[in-house]
């Protein structure tokens, strides 16, 4: 059974249309809330003993520091501190506060021997970024996501140089520019709203999953396009039935190929710790997204530009 896929295209363009408006919206209105690694600071985490104190007791403990932009999260056997301050002296007093706190929360007894009991408080992680390191990053995440845009749709246009009727070779890399840049745009839409409403922070893992994102996208745009380019010299039917054609014989396999990865990824954002948590959210959505793009908007933009470049002769 085939499809009409590209037939009813102003439904997928449509969709696209208002994901990418409620996105912009998303990332102009509020912005992401970007991370230590992009504003400088510093990122504590502290492993307590067996009665974990709660946010609120955390916050009150280190309330005297005056900490700025403090923001304190749970994870499953510690507390993640962030704040902006990253001079040695303000992390050894939030130390002191923290191993204070421990003590009270967990009182060791010391019956009577002559070696001390041993705390159970234990610094995991410490990481302290100036503000010029912090912008340097935000240039270099900025570029580095361009230049892989640029650099795929360069070498789309080259992998199809020999595919240049009824539409030129370079048409096809413009086309995969805009879906990857359809399903960067949602991404950090969605991360936008995350930032909003729950405090989501962005930082450099949040870049790679974008760049993995932008891999995997082109990855099943390329396996469309690559069964256009073989149905074309062989088929009898005009452009945009052809085109279907290839999209319903594509359909299922990247269907499948992104739902196994997408359970996978799945499971991490349910299951798997904080740390990697929205590194996985990240790529849960773009690759999602990706899918989508690959299917609905790049072989339906494809025809689009062949119908306009017949009604310019």
């Amino acid at each position: 059974m085939t499809y009409k896929i590209i037939q009813k295209r102003r439904i997928w363009l449509g969709i696209s249309v208002v994901l990418l408006a409620v996105a912009f919206y998303a990332i102009f209105a509020w912005g992401l809330k970007l991370g230590i690694d992009f504003t400088g600071g510093t990122l504590l985490e502290a492993k307590f003993g067996a009665n974990k104190p709660s946010v609120v007791e955390v916050s009150d403990a280190v309330q005297d520091l005056k900490l700025s932009s403090l923001s304190v999260q749970p994870s499953d056997t510690s507390v993640i501190l962030r704040f902006q301050e990253n001079s040695e002296e303000v992390h050894q007093k939030v130390l002191a506060s923290l191993r204070k706190l421990d003590s009270v929360k967990n009182p060791v007894e010391n019956k009577g021997t002559s070696t001390p009991a041993l705390s159970s408080f234990e610094e995991l992680n410490f990481t302290a970024i100036g503000p010029s390191v912090g912008l340097e990053l935000q240039r270099k995440a900025i570029y580095s996501i361009i230049l892989v845009l640029l650099a795929i749709s360069l070498y789309i246009s080259y992998a199809f140089r020999k595919v240049s009727k009824p539409v030129a070779s370079w048409k096809y890399g413009t086309v995969t520019l805009i879906a990857l840049f359809h399903d960067v745009v949602i991404t950090i839409g969605f991360f936008a709203f995350l930032g909003k409403f729950w405090g989501v922070e962005v930082n450099t893992s949040f870049v790679a999953a974008v760049l993995t994102v932008l891999g995997f996208s082109v990855h099943d745009t390329i396996v469309v396009f690559d069964r256009i380019r073989e149905n074309l010299p062989k088929s009898a039917d005009n452009f945009e039935d052809t085109v279907n054609r290839s999209v319903n014989q594509t359909v299922v396999r990247s269907i499948n190929t992104s739902m196994t990865v997408l359970l996978v990824l799945l499971s991490i954002v349910l299951f798997g710790g904080l740390s990697i948590k929205y590194f996985a959210m990240a790529l849960l959505v773009g690759i999602f997204f990706g899918t989508y793009s690959s299917i609905f908007l790049a072989s339906p933009l494809v025809v689009i530009l062949e119908k306009w470049q017949n009604r310019k002769r």
